[in-house]
């Protein structure tokens, strides 16, 4: 089953290992260091945000090291480009009321 990268993102503890990686790449062990949850689980979840390439491997030796995919991530940001507007839009027309009801009070 192909998952995408909404369905990845959807899960909090993804979205933690997705934060935990984003500065430098840590190997399984290193991340499951961070939750209270088993090393499979920790796998689990490292395999979901590889199928969705949200996250990399890459071998070093005998360690594999996951790092996040910036490009994959652009997809995410470029759907919440749309809700940007929007949010900015209303703020503006938030701000204009807010100082119109300034000036009366005045």
């Amino acid at each position: 089953m192909r998952r995408d990268v909404f369905q990845a993102i959807a899960d909090p503890t993804r979205r933690a290992i997705i934060l935990l990686i984003a500065s430098q790449a840590m190997t399984p062990n290193a991340i499951a260091e961070h939750f209270d949850i088993s090393r499979q689980a920790v796998s689990k979840h490292l395999r979901i945000l590889t199928e969705c390439e949200l996250v990399k491997q890459e071998h070093t030796g005998r360690e594999i090291y996951y790092q996040l995919e910036i490009n994959k991530m652009k997809q995410v940001d470029k759907w919440l480009e749309q809700f940007r507007k929007l949010w900015e839009s209303r703020f503006n027309e938030l701000d204009k009321v807010l100082l119109t009801m300034k000036n009366k009070k005045k």
